[in-house]
């Protein structure tokens, strides 16, 4: 490492791992959130029934460029380079910081920023679960390098305690996109709140700047509440609904934490907890308030996770922690801390490493077992074949619709076999009802049935069809190993729920 600087080393592992992902995106199908933010750029509207836009918007030129899922996923891809570039730059601005406002307090000289920087970029890419976003775009891929730009804007409003016109508005601007993204983006706009309250006295209140940042935020998110307001508030509703999720327990709680600290890996906690042991015995509020863009988000959904959470909407969050871990491994990293310069070499290598054992058997297709449920990575293969499989035999059978009975089996098969409508046979209502409404009484459809989520066919005399008949299978195998089937069945004279 003496022969290239810190920084240049930040850019030359980011870049080995954009390859990484560059070579998997173009080798693996879409997931099922993916397909469904496809689905939102295909279908373009002013807002949507779970989500905001800007994860459907994003996508829409290229959609209509090309449907490679590779040439697609440069999007993602683009958006961690982007973070892992922030998350350096908000390193250097916090060891900025703690120069400015604590060289009174330090008891020890601050590591060199560009190292605190590299080390900040390391605990990014030594982590299992932002890789997955980095591939498939998620409203959190987008909503993290949001989530670290109004940290910089944070930052230096405390630097400099002010901001220029041209400032206020980029602040406006990075609210409006973040309001844009996800609804989430609520929790780190408290967090950028907490940070200007920190400070003993209040200017911004009495700011133009402030106003007019809050006037482009409100601008900017008007097609989410205009879409919502014509659509009965449904994506409020869901959302409540969503975070409720179902009865609340403490094993949840544990289970959560547990789970957050594995698909982020454990460096990072390391690193947030000896940079608090360091440097937080001085300026505890300001720095307190900039722990609150990690904390805030952690803390609600941790507390949400008592009734059912998915691992992925903290990682705003975590890309907020990691210039302070990464200060903090700087600070352990030289050999005069053996122990500790050891266990995070190791800590870091065993990290990337479990991150190239996922790479390797996402392209296997996961773990041979008989139960295709038990291997995930079967989600993976075989719908692109099957969504195309489906339209041809709608087409040769003459019907105008593909049916599926769970909205996680309907994006792929709308997105592979478009522009053909599916529909949804349950009582649960969701994007797709908007799209393309209830199948009609009497219609017949051809039916996907997948083996990884399997239903029996709804017949009946007073709800389901008439008849449904298999006449068509498809069976996916990847390196001699099977992983999935599918079954099309074609049904006739439905009655309803």
């Amino acid at each position: 490492m003496r022969h290239h600087s810190p920084s240049t080393w930040a850019a030359i592992c980011v870049f080995i791992a954009a390859v990484v992902h560059f070579a998997l995106g173009f080798s693996i199908e879409f997931s099922v959130d993916e397909a469904h933010y496809v689905l939102y750029a295909y279908h373009l509207a002013w807002s949507y029934f779970d989500h905001p836009p800007l994860v459907g918007w994003i996508q829409w030129p290229l959609i209509h460029l090309t449907s490679s899922e590779g040439l697609i996923r440069i999007i993602p891809e683009l958006l961690w380079v982007l973070s892992s570039y922030l998350v350096y730059q908000v390193t250097l601005e916090i060891h900025h910081l703690l120069q400015q406002r604590n060289s009174d307090y330090l008891t020890q000289a601050l590591p060199l920023p560009q190292t605190c920087g590299l080390m900040a970029v390391l605990t990014i890419i030594a982590s299992p679960l932002p890789h997955v976003l980095a591939i498939g775009l998620l409203p959190d891929t987008i909503l993290t390098p949001i989530s670290l730009g109004l940290m910089m804007m944070a930052l230096r409003w405390l630097r400099k305690d002010r901001l220029n016109q041209a400032e206020w508005a980029l602040l406006g601007i990075l609210l409006g996109l973040a309001g844009l993204s996800k609804y989430t983006a609520a929790f780190t706009a408290l967090a950028l709140l907490f940070v200007f309250l920190s400070t003993p006295k209040k200017p911004w209140i009495n700011s133009s700047g402030f106003w007019l940042a809050a006037s482009i935020a409100l601008l900017l998110i008007c097609p989410v509440l205009y879409w919502n307001a014509t659509h009965d508030w449904i994506s409020f509703r869901y959302q409540l609904a969503h975070g409720g999720g179902s009865a609340w327990a403490w094993r949840r709680v544990a289970a959560f934490i547990g789970i957050q600290i594995a698909c982020f890996g454990p460096a990072l906690t390391l690193g947030a907890m000896l940079f608090i042991k360091q440097y937080c015995h001085s300026k505890k509020l300001v720095l307190g308030a900039l722990f609150g863009f990690f904390l805030i988000p952690f803390m609600i959904f941790a507390a949400l996770s008592g009734g059912g959470s998915l691992p992925h909407w903290t990682t705003p969050a975590w890309f907020c922690l990691a210039p302070f871990a990464g200060i903090g491994l700087a600070n352990a990293w030289p050999m005069r801390h053996r122990i500790l310069s050891r266990a995070i070499r190791a800590l870091l290598v065993i990290q990337v490493l479990l991150c190239l054992l996922g790479f390797a058997f996402v392209l296997a297709g996961g773990i041979p077992s008989i139960a295709v449920k038990s291997n995930p990575i079967a989600d993976l293969y075989g719908w692109k074949i099957a969504g195309e499989k489906a339209a041809q035999i709608a087409q040769t059978n003459h019907v105008e619709s593909i049916a599926v009975q769970n909205w996680t089996l309907a994006s792929r098969a709308a997105w592979y076999a478009r522009p053909l409508p599916v529909f949804v046979l349950d009582q649960r209502q969701d994007q797709f009802d908007i799209w393309f409404g209830q199948l009609s009484p009497g219609a017949s459809t051809l039916l996907i049935n997948w083996s990884g989520m399997s239903f029996n066919a709804p017949i009946g005399t007073k709800s389901g069809f008439e008849q449904c008949k298999i006449i068509d299978t498809l069976e996916i195998v990847r390196f001699g190993q099977f992983l999935s089937r599918f079954d099309f069945s074609l049904c006739s004279n439905w009655q309803g729920q």
